[in-house]
């Protein structure tokens, strides 16, 4: 990456209020970016933003589910900078539970967010970025994308999903010099998603297992080849990568950051 090559573009983050968006949106920032960060929760936005007084980010009320929340999102970004040059859909939700289990209604839910939530951005984003033959989306995704999830068949269902997704926009874009990729974390099982609240992933995943989260974070360290687990750092470095000029040849493709856990 060049220096200085970010500074200046305009980047639109979903998910941005905490967790892995809240870190990525940093990053963004740190670059020099305009950042417009979405979040259901605005105030979580809000609330990280002050680290960056010198800097013009706009936190939005967001809900993906809602594709008028994402045009408004994309068009806030044109309104106040003029310009769309990297999307960023991040937001998505995880409810475990067995197939025979799990609430249709909380399994539909997942599905909302985390696939149709990534649809509503790129469609929203794609009109701006063919018309200025430029522009770099990225979808957050997961492991969960490329092999299926124990009782977690929803996010794993919209996981695969997305990236069907991811690929086919990326053939439709091309032709317009518009990219479109995909990440696919590890877990990462020092962030809030994990460790924080009574539905964090690392209970419910000793749950569905009936271990301890101890047992649970141990079992998924020794499947980890690299032996330690994903950080939000790893990720961001990827994500600069994907927008960068260095990844100019790269479309349609869901690089993995999983220390060697998942190598498809």
């Amino acid at each position: 990456m060049k220096p200085g090559e970010f500074a200046g573009k305009t980047a639109v983050i979903t998910g941005a209020g905490r967790g892995i968006g809240e870190a990525l949106a940093k990053t963004l920032c740190r670059e020099g970016m305009h950042v417009v960060a979405g979040d259901i929760k605005k105030e979580s936005v809000e609330r990280w933003k002050e680290s960056f007084p010198e800097q013009e980010i706009l936190a939005v009320s967001c809900d993906v589910t809602k594709a008028e929340d994402c045009e408004a999102l994309v068009q806030t970004a044109l309104d106040r900078f003029g310009q769309l040059d990297y999307v960023i859909s991040n937001a998505g939700i995880l409810h475990s539970g067995a197939v025979d289990e799990i609430d249709p209604a909380v399994w539909k839910q997942v599905i909302e967010v985390n696939l149709y939530g990534t649809f509503h951005m790129i469609r929203a984003a794609a009109p701006v970025m063919k018309a200025q033959r430029h522009g770099v989306i990225v979808s957050m995704n997961s492991k969960s994308g490329k092999k299926g999830s124990y009782k977690s068949s929803a996010y794993a269902a919209s996981k695969f999903g997305a990236l069907g997704l991811v690929q086919s926009a990326a053939l439709e874009l091309a032709e317009y010099q518009v990219r479109v990729n995909a990440i696919c974390p590890g877990n990462l099982m020092d962030s809030p998603l994990w460790t924080e609240g009574e539905n964090a992933l690392g209970i419910q995943y000793a749950r569905n297992r009936g271990i301890t989260t101890e047992e649970c974070r141990a079992m998924y360290d020794r499947q980890v080849p690299l032996g330690r687990t994903c950080r939000y750092e790893d990720i961001s470095n990827v994500l600069l990568f994907l927008l960068s000029d260095d990844s100019g040849y790269i479309t349609g493709q869901a690089l993995n950051v999983t220390g060697g856990f998942e190598m498809r």
